[in-house]
């Protein structure tokens, strides 16, 4: 298939994109370059510079591109800051997703695979999180990404897209050869962060709350390895059916805590990675993990990536020979 993915310079559409050109598809990467990071597109993808904003120019790309399909990963992500500035989460979010939509329309592009999350269930009264479980986020990010979802579905039966909506839980890793992984600025992810003490970038890494309803007293994340959301990606692009919706939550189904991601990073690097206990941060739930039933059973996918150390293992393979990220 000819394909056309929003944000293939950042951190998960540049590995979904190398999973997409290693399945045999043509690739188009559309990012603005705000976030992402030319040097992680891959060279046999194309690559154009541009907006989502510009509805125009996507109509213009879309239909002289005659593509079969579209994968979107532009959006902004940081939970904190979608509460003190949501306005522009509902313009980067849903405004210009409405933008590539009434593109995709007017070219006839009929297939979407939408980057979507788990924090549009909020927090759930139960564990593990099901697709069926209450949509009921707690913050502008988690509401403008079921914003966009519903807006698919509406769209799925008005005029006949079909659309995928994958939910992650925490995305990690690194490509497994080393050549992209994650270079976020600033970052806010748990792996990278512990690995900056490892390399001397930071002095120690905070533990936000230690008095959690856990087994260790630290909040448990599903964390999910970057190649196996690829998979899953390229799963759901080739298993969409013209006019219909439907959505799978992604991840490993098993929740490791805080605390335990510092040990396996602390094996993985011989570093002592200090850590220092703060408090809590305010809408940080216990425990959030997946489950996988649905994906693997619709979808065959399952993770490759079951151990978190090997997870740990593979960024630590790609900060420490680009410890400055894609400014090496």
């Amino acid at each position: 298939m000819r394909l056309f993915v929003t944000g293939g310079a950042g951190y998960v559409g540049s590995h979904c994109v190398r999973a997409l050109l290693a399945a045999g598809h043509s690739v188009t990467v559309f990012d603005n370059l705000s976030f992402g990071h030319r040097g992680a597109v891959h060279p046999d993808a194309a690559f154009v510079k541009g907006d989502l904003s510009d509805t125009k120019t996507l109509k213009e790309i879309l239909t002289a591109g005659r593509f079969d399909g579209a994968l979107h990963f532009a959006a902004s992500t940081m939970v904190g800051e979608s509460v003190t500035d949501p306005l522009k989460y509902w313009r980067n979010n849903v405004s210009h997703t409405l933008s590539l939509l009434e593109a995709m329309q007017a070219a006839g592009v009929k297939r979407l695979v939408f980057s979507s999350t788990c924090a549009v269930f909020g927090e759930p009264a139960t564990l593990p999180i099901h697709e069926e479980l209450p949509k009921q986020p707690i913050n502008p990010y988690g509401c403008t990404k079921f914003a966009v979802e519903m807006m698919l579905a509406d769209s799925c039966g008005a005029w006949g897209l079909g659309a995928i909506a994958l939910r992650y839980f925490n995305a990690c890793g690194a490509a497994s050869d080393g050549s992209i992984g994650e270079d976020h600025k600033p970052e806010t992810h748990l792996i990278p962060l512990i690995l900056q003490v490892a390399l001397g970038q930071r002095e120690s890494i905070k533990v936000f709350g230690n008095d959690y309803p856990t087994p260790d007293g630290s909040c448990i994340r599903d964390y999910i390895h970057v190649e196996d959301l690829a998979d899953a990606h390229r799963r759901a692009l080739e298993a969409i059916v013209p006019g219909r919706f439907d959505s799978f939550n992604v991840g490993t189904g098993r929740g490791m805590s805080v605390l335990e991601v510092i040990n396996a990073c602390r094996a993985v690097t011989g570093h002592a990675i200090p850590a220092v206990q703060v408090e809590r941060r305010p809408g940080d739930p216990p425990s959030l993990y997946a489950d996988p039933r649905k994906i693997k059973t619709k979808l065959g996918w399952s993770p490759k990536f079951t151990e978190i150390v090997d997870v740990v293992r593979s960024a630590w393979n790609w900060h420490s020979a680009r410890p400055n990220g894609f400014h090496d």
